[in-house]
């Protein structure tokens, strides 16, 4: 009875015992122990940290425009999936919702190509 369930728990026990052997592995013999007051340091997004308190200090907008842009396309991504698969019984009302959202998404992107958001300087 519980035979088509043996291979699914086979391989969850391989990986449950590899990622175990992975993680035992590298931190015991591989990667350096020489360890210093700059590698304990707080390192965040290329910006030096500083003895300022959290909130005094202003993060450049760019970093919240990359993080905008990652959702916006992540989200449509999401929905575009499920849309596709359904696309035959939507008919026009899907395509409609369809060409909307992705028009929303355009304006997003356009506000975000406008501010500065894909200029990796």
């Amino acid at each position: 009875m519980l035979s088509p369930y043996v291979p699914i728990v086979t391989m969850f026990c391989l990986a449950t015992l590899f990622v175990g052997a992975s993680v035992l592995f590298s931190s015991r013999h591989i990667g350096p122990r020489r360890f210093s007051r700059t590698k304990a340091e707080a390192y965040e997004c290329g910006i030096e940290p500083t003895p300022q308190g959290p909130g005094t200090h202003r993060f450049p907008v760019k970093f919240y425009l990359t993080a905008m842009l990652f959702i916006i396309f992540d989200i449509e991504t999401i929905f575009i999936y499920p849309w596709a698969v359904t696309f035959g019984f939507l008919g026009v009302f899907g395509l409609v919702e369809m060409v909307l959202f992705i028009a929303t998404v355009f304006i997003a992107y356009a506000y975000v190509w406008r501010r500065g958001g894909l200029e990796w300087d």
